[in-house]
């Protein structure tokens, strides 16, 4: 009975924070989290995000004034896939999450890398 109060509290708790780790990712209602339990995360900007992104992809600019605010919210300890176009911003996005104290932190690279390694397709909005 006591396993099962706890189990159920452990479980409300998760869902609690998906809700709110969805929330604060900029109110994308649709994101992702690929095969290997990561969220992605595009790093261009949102005129680039609009054009194309990987299904489910969370934005946030690596380029905007608020970008360390942003990835300061997240969990620092979750499973972060970054990537951008060609793969110069994403690793900058990459090293500086790291920096910040995330410790698991994959450069996806470019989009059309990023989609192959999570096997997400590329949509537009």
């Amino acid at each position: 009975m006591a396993e099962t109060k706890t189990r159920g509290r452990a479980v409300t708790l998760i869902v609690m924070g998906v809700i709110a780790l969805a929330g604060l990712l900029g109110g994308c209602s649709s994101q992702t989290i690929d095969a290997t339990g990561a969220t992605v995360i595009d790093v261009r900007t949102p005129a680039e995000y609009a054009a194309g992104h990987l299904q489910g992809a969370v934005n946030i600019d690596v380029q905007s004034a608020d970008f360390a605010t942003k990835i300061a919210a997240l969990d620092k300890s979750a499973h972060y896939i970054v990537y951008c176009r060609t793969g110069v911003r994403s690793a900058n996005a990459a090293s500086t999450m790291k920096a910040a104290g995330f410790t698991n932190v994959t450069d996806g690279h470019g989009m059309d890398a990023a989609s192959k390694s999570t096997g997400l397709p590329v949509v537009t909005t």
